[in-house]
């Protein structure tokens, strides 16, 4: 989605950044999740995504960075998303990250508007949603949009 207009933003995300108390900890909890690391620099460690990539960063550090206190950053209210293709694989995710050391926040569960879904929390608490949506199939490669990818635009994985 391009935009004329060169104040305005692009529609994108490019870097999640995760402040972590212990970047090894978190480092070994998404390596047990099946993510790998990309090199980067020290201090730091980057899981490349689909489209934009994940930092796992010191706290205090991301706190001096922003020009902030440390008691000042907070825990945010999100939650990051991985969505499944169906409600077995929302099952296998929720496993791996349990056995990996994952705090269950709730387990897997049909929910009102037709989905199942799943709340972990990573060591240092950040909220993951595992997710089944009928109504946002993936693309082949595992992208999502909230409308979803149609045949014509390869849901191959469906």
């Amino acid at each position: 989605m391009h935009d004329a207009n060169p104040t305005h933003w692009p529609q994108r995300v490019s870097l999640i950044t995760l402040g972590m108390m212990d970047v090894d900890r978190a480092a070994r909890f998404y390596t047990a999740m099946g993510w790998r690391a990309v090199e980067t620099m020290p201090n730091m460690v980057v899981y490349d995504l689909l489209g934009q990539s994940i930092g796992l960063y010191d706290r205090a550090a991301l706190a001096r960075d922003m020009g902030l206190e440390l008691s000042e950053l907070g825990t945010g209210a999100m939650t990051l998303a991985l969505n499944a293709r169906s409600k077995a694989q929302v099952d296998q995710y929720f496993d791996a990250a349990r056995q990996a050391g994952a705090r269950v926040l709730k387990a897997p569960h049909d929910v009102f508007w037709g989905g199942y879904i799943a709340y972990i929390a990573d060591p240092d608490g950040h909220v993951w949603e595992l997710a089944f949506n009928p109504f946002s199939p993936l693309r082949a490669d595992g992208a999502f949009r909230w409308a979803g990818f149609g045949p014509e635009e390869g849901d191959g994985g469906r």
